[in-house]
């Protein structure tokens, strides 16, 4: 019997359940701003449906994933799931505080608290090490401080940004994340927030409706910046995670790369291939929200757009109110490609070659 994972969640939100809980793991300077303030910078549109699941309330009561022993039994139990890559919830926004040393204190606060109260509890749990990219110079320390613990999987960070993630004010967070041999993640949510800067070129949207659909705009600028400001030439190892974002507007994209290349190479001198490849050999993305076309079989056309199957791996949102269900979302998937996406890609990403072993088989 293989005792290789069944499926691996890229994409799993555990909450800090109150502000008070970071304390322990933080200055004294900073608890009164972070239990007057908040760790993060505060949002801009209103969701007439909230943000989390009804049901994912845990039996003590806190918010939505708050609690990693209901989480492991509503989330991970229910539908086979080996392994969790936790993302965090309501945190993100910390790079977007106009302050750099609070958003910093609050980060290395967060990751020791992340493996304190949750990658202890179940190997189940993989960490995500989140950066205050405000400050890539500290960032990278953070970096080189979390990325010897055999947990913690990836570096993650708010996709809103004053900035395009490929020029060289981010670099130190790459070269950091190279060296530790860790992949770079951006989840939406922040934009729009903070210091970031309005979520569309042309300003704010109107309605939590129409700033939810524009999303994908923003990781289209990102992943193009990196790509043409030649981060992936200059970090030849490293991988970047656009979680959340969709898939169908990639090959879009990668087209309109390639084809503007052929005239305008000139201007990126150090890309000696089509930008698609290194799209294709860098850039990973998680499923949810994935598109759901009328014609169900428009997404395995999407996907083979794409050109690459190692690229997308599933992932449920859990406990957000769009949650996807792995045993439904990927149905119209053709079976082969279902695999990889469901764990393989994952694996091979999070170097998670093994089923974990819980306390319960031991």
């Amino acid at each position: 019997m293989s005792n290789a994972p069944r499926i691996i969640d890229t994409d799993v939100h555990n909450a800090v359940p109150h502000n008070k809980d970071l304390l322990p793991y933080l200055a004294r300077e900073w608890h009164e701003q972070l239990l007057s303030a908040g760790p993060g910078a505060p949002g801009v549109y209103y969701s007439p449906l909230g943000v989390m699941r009804k049901d994912a309330r845990p039996d003590n009561g806190g918010i939505p994933g708050s609690d990693p022993h209901f989480l492991k039994k509503h989330h991970l139990d229910r539908y086979g799931i080996d392994y969790a890559i936790l993302t965090g919830s309501g945190i993100l926004g910390v790079s977007l505080n106009p302050d750099p040393d609070y958003g910093n204190a609050v980060c290395s606060a967060y990751n020791d608290w992340l493996v304190e109260t949750w990658l202890k509890v179940s190997p189940q749990y993989k960490g995500s090490i989140l950066i205050n990219h405000s400050d890539p110079q500290v960032a990278a320390k953070e970096i080189d401080r979390m990325g010897g613990h055999p947990d913690m999987v990836q570096v993650i960070m708010a996709s809103g940004s004053p900035m395009l993630f490929g020029q060289r004010f981010y670099h130190p967070i790459y070269e950091a994340a190279e060296r530790n041999g860790l992949p770079v993640a951006i989840h939406p949510g922040t934009e729009g927030r903070g210091i970031a800067g309005a979520p569309t070129p042309s300003g704010y949207p109107t309605k939590y409706f129409e700033w939810h659909n524009i999303l994908p705009t923003n990781y289209m600028a990102h992943i193009n910046s990196l790509v043409c400001e030649g981060v992936f030439v200059k970090f030849p190892k490293l991988k970047f995670v656009a979680i959340e974002g969709g898939l169908a507007w990639l090959p879009h994209l990668m087209w309109r790369m390639d084809k503007n290349y052929k005239g305008l190479r000139d201007q990126v001198p150090w890309l000696t291939r089509l930008p698609s490849e290194y799209i294709r050999e860098h850039i990973r993305l998680t499923t949810q929200p994935i598109e759901e076309p009328s014609q169900p079989d428009h997404i395995n056309q999407i996907l083979d757009m794409l050109g690459g199957d190692h690229m997308v791996m599933f992932s449920s949102d859990y406990p957000h109110w769009d949650f996807d269900n792995p045993k439904m979302a990927l149905q119209p998937i053709r079976k082969e490609l279902r695999q990889k996406i469901l764990v393989e890609n994952a694996m091979a990403l999070y170097n998670l070659t093994t089923a974990p072993i819980t306390a319960k088989e031991v």
